[in-house]
């Protein structure tokens, strides 16, 4: 199963380290990156593959949280059926 992880927030030092550490502790791999910087705001979009995981959805979802908590950042993780659900026209 794939999922995507999106990543906001003010623009610091360690941030795609940060939140990469956390999904490796889990086993999730990472498929693909996007990310920008506008003037002093960071975004980034992940496409991850949960088929390795070693937690729950809802527990890879709460550590990603408190991840995102400890940076200052917002960090959110969706299944990739729901994103795509959610962007058909």
């Amino acid at each position: 199963m794939k999922a995507i992880v999106t990543v906001t927030g003010r623009d610091k030092t360690g941030i795609i380290a940060g939140v990469s550490a956390t999904l490796a502790e889990c086993g999730v791999n990472i498929l693909d990156i996007s990310q920008t910087v506008l003037q002093e705001y960071f975004a980034m979009i992940m496409l991850v593959d949960l088929s390795g995981s070693k937690v729950s959805f809802k527990d890879l979802s709460e550590k990603l949280t408190e991840t995102g908590r400890n940076m200052c950042m917002d960090i959110r993780i969706m299944r990739e059926e729901i994103f795509d659900a959610m962007h058909r026209i």
